[in-house]
C-alpha cells in the first residue's frame, strides 16, 4: 500500500534521511541507505529489500506507481515539485527521485559457500575506503559474475549512499559478507576449504595477470587506492599478481584495476 503525500517543505515528517545526505554513516548506523536516481531507485524497487519511502516528483509517480504498488507493501511516497527536491543537494544529482531502503542483514560465509556453485568466484577488499571506488569495483563484480564480495574490517560498506550510486544499484544483487578479521578469513578459505587467495598487487614480485591461474576457486583481493594491500592481508594471500603497465605508470585506480583482474577471471573460464 503506498501511502502518498503532497510536501511543500523539506522539513515535512519522515524526510530526516533525505535532509541529512551528507551524514551517511549515521545512516548506515541506523541500517538505512538513500537511493539515488531513476536507474538506482528502480532497482532498488525491483529488488527484494525492503523501501521505506520515495521522494519524487509528479512525474516521476505517475510512471512508477504501477511498478511501486506490485510490491504490495507498505511505502511512504512524499510527492514535491523538481525545484523543492532539487533544493536537496542544490544541483539535479538525483534526476528528482530518491528513496530510503533498509541494508539487507550481511551474508555469512559458510552460506556463500554452501548456495555458491563451484569453481568459486569471490572478491575481498582491504582499507578500500572510497565510496566511489567501491561503488565501481561492485558493479564491476556483479557484471562479472562475483558470487559474494567480502568486506574487511578496515574497508567502508558498499551501501554507503555514493557507493549505492556508483554501483548503479547493483549492490541489490550482490551478496555481502562483512568479516571481522579479514586476514583470518582468507586464511579460513585457503585451509578449510582450498580456495586460492590471490591478491591485486602491482608492486610485488609475483606473477603478472595473464601469468595466474584464475580457473579454479578463487578470490581476488584488493586495497586501497593509496596504500593498497596491507602487509599483514598480503601474507595471507597465496599469491601476488599485477597487470604490466608501461611509460612510468605504476598501477591503475582500484576501479579500473578490478575491472581488468575480473574479467581476466572469466575469460580463462570460459576457455575450459
Amino acid at each position: 500500500m503506498l501511502k502518498i503525500q503532497n510536501i511543500h517543505s523539506l522539513d515535512a515528517q519522515g524526510l530526516e534521511l533525505y535532509r541529512t545526505l551528507r551524514m551517511p554513516l549515521e545512516h548506515q548506523r541506523q541500517g538505512m541507505f538513500v537511493a539515488e536516481g531513476e536507474k538506482v531507485v528502480r532497482r532498488l524497487v525491483e529488488s527484494d529489500l525492503p523501501v521505506v519511502s520515495m521522494l519524487l516528483t509528479p512525474e516521476w509517480l505517475s510512471i512508477l506507481q504501477s511498478l511501486l504498488e506490485s510490491r504490495q507493501q507498505s511505502i511512504d511516497v512524499f510527492v514535491a515539485k523538481k525545484e523543492l527536491v532539487e533544493g536537496i543537494v542544490g544541483f539535479n544529482l538525483h534526476q528528482g527521485i530518491m528513496a530510503v531502503g533498509k541494508i539487507p542483514e550481511p551474508a555469512r560465509l559458510n552460506d556463500m559457500l554452501q548456495r555458491s556453485a563451484q569453481p568459486y568466484f569471490f572478491v575481498a577488499i582491504d582499507g578500500l575506503t572510497n565510496s566511489e571506488n567501491l561503488g565501481v569495483l561492485v558493479r564491476n563484480c556483479v557484471g562479472f559474475g562475483v558470487q559474494a564480495l567480502l568486506v574487511g574490517e578496515t574497508s567502508s560498506s558498499p551501501y554507503l549512499r555514493r557507493a549505492v550510486r556508483n554501483s548503479m544499484g547493483t549492490v541489490f544483487k550482490l551478496p555481502v559478507v562483512h568479516v571481522g578479521h579479514l586476514v583470518e578469513t582468507l586464511k579460513e578459505l585457503r585451509t578449510a576449504h582450498g580456495i586460492r587467495c590471490i591478491a591485486a598487487h602491482p608492486h610485488g614480485t609475483g606473477e603478472t595477470l595473464h601469468q595466474t591461474d584464475f580457473r579454479k576457486d578463487c578470490c581476488v583481493v584488493f586495497g586501497s587506492e593509496g596504500e593498497g594491500i596491507s602487509v599483514e592481508v598480503l601474507a595471507a594471500c597465496d599469491a601476488h599478481a599485477a597487470i604490466p603497465m608501461h611509460n612510468g605508470v605504476d598501477s591503475l585506480n582500484v576501479a579500473s584495476a578490478s575491472a581488468a583482474f575480473l574479467y581476466e577471471v572469466v575469460r580463462q573460464r570460459m576457455k575450459q
